[in-house]
């Protein structure tokens, strides 16, 4: 039987830059072994698996939600003692957005207005009152509660009913959340919006600007001076909630009004499948210093993961 210590799954293509930095991070630091399952090898190996010719101590799966299989796979890996890094049943919670929303407010995490309504497939007509539109505020923001990444099916300008019904149509089984517009403050021409990284009890924080979708790296000293430490906080608030070991979240920090002051609000609740092409690759990748620290703390969970499996 042939065992490694950490396996990827993955078949996005921009994602293979990301799998050389961890594998060669987990290789020069640790002497550990990876394994890459791509589409072409899943079949095999998840048969290698089932029996037992192949174990895997850790398993990242970023493919599962385009090819179930891959899932399968790690399925398998559970039953044969290893570690998921995020477990299946857990983001499939995490990812549902009207799910996440009644949590956090269950949590005292602050979010923005909003009305969740059922899938078009279970009821075509809604109702929604006056008083329900002059609370969305216009423009609102049209989502699909479960269809993620890039932005799919999200309505950023949405002014009418008529925009909600046609909308919901698009990803009929799906729950739809009708969520008021959040405009950030603006702190020396800086939007005041930030993605925010979890990643094994460690949050690393970039400012993210919701127009141009570019990143800035934040400096300790930047972190001081425009007040962001509650961001942690947050942060591993939503990881207490979602239960998941690696994901992004984005938090705003909403322009004052004369009934309230400025307050942090997360917008975008827990993405699981963090992008993870650096600036080198895409005008809106990651800065490459923080895709690093990233990719050096999966590198270190992993060997914290592969010791503890070694010393039950």
């Amino acid at each position: 039987m042939q065992k490694f210590d950490l396996a990827v799954g993955w078949i996005w293509e921009y994602d293979e830059s990301f799998v050389k930095l961890l594998e060669h991070e987990i290789h020069r630091k640790y002497g550990l072994q990876t394994f890459r399952v791509t589409e072409e090898n899943v079949n095999e190996v998840l048969e290698l698996v089932r029996s037992d010719s192949l174990r895997f101590s850790t398993y990242l799966d970023r493919a599962f939600d385009e090819e179930l299989i891959f899932q399968e796979l790690g399925e398998a890996v559970k039953l044969r003692g290893g570690k998921v890094m995020n477990d299946y049943a857990e983001t499939s919670s995490a990812i549902d957005k009207a799910t996440m929303h009644l949590e956090f407010m269950r949590g005292g995490i602050r979010v923005p207005y909003t009305i969740i309504i059922s899938p078009f497939s279970k009821a075509n007509e809604i109702e929604l009152t006056l008083a329900d539109m002059a609370h969305l505020g216009r423009p609102f923001i049209i989502k699909p509660a479960n269809t993620t990444g890039g932005g799919i099916g999200v309505v950023t300008g949405a002014e009418t009913l008529l925009d909600v019904l046609e909308a919901r149509q698009d990803f009929a089984d799906d729950k739809y959340l009708l969520q008021e517009k959040i405009i950030p403050r603006i702190i020396k021409d800086k939007r005041c919006w930030y993605r925010c990284y979890f990643v094994y009890g460690q949050v690393y924080l970039v400012r993210w600007d919701d127009l141009t979708h570019e990143y800035d790296l934040i400096t300790p000293d930047e972190e001081h001076f425009y007040k962001l430490r509650p961001l942690r906080g947050i942060m591993k608030r939503i990881a207490a909630i979602c239960g998941l070991n690696f994901f992004s979240s984005e938090i705003a920090l909403r322009q004052s009004t004369p009934y309230e002051p400025s307050q942090f609000v997360v917008v975008d609740y827990v993405n699981d499948m963090c992008d993870m092409r650096s600036r080198s690759e895409a005008i809106d990748g990651l800065p490459n210093a923080l895709r690093d620290r990233i990719v050096g703390r999966l590198a270190l969970s992993v060997k914290k993961l592969t010791t503890a499996k070694a010393n039950k």
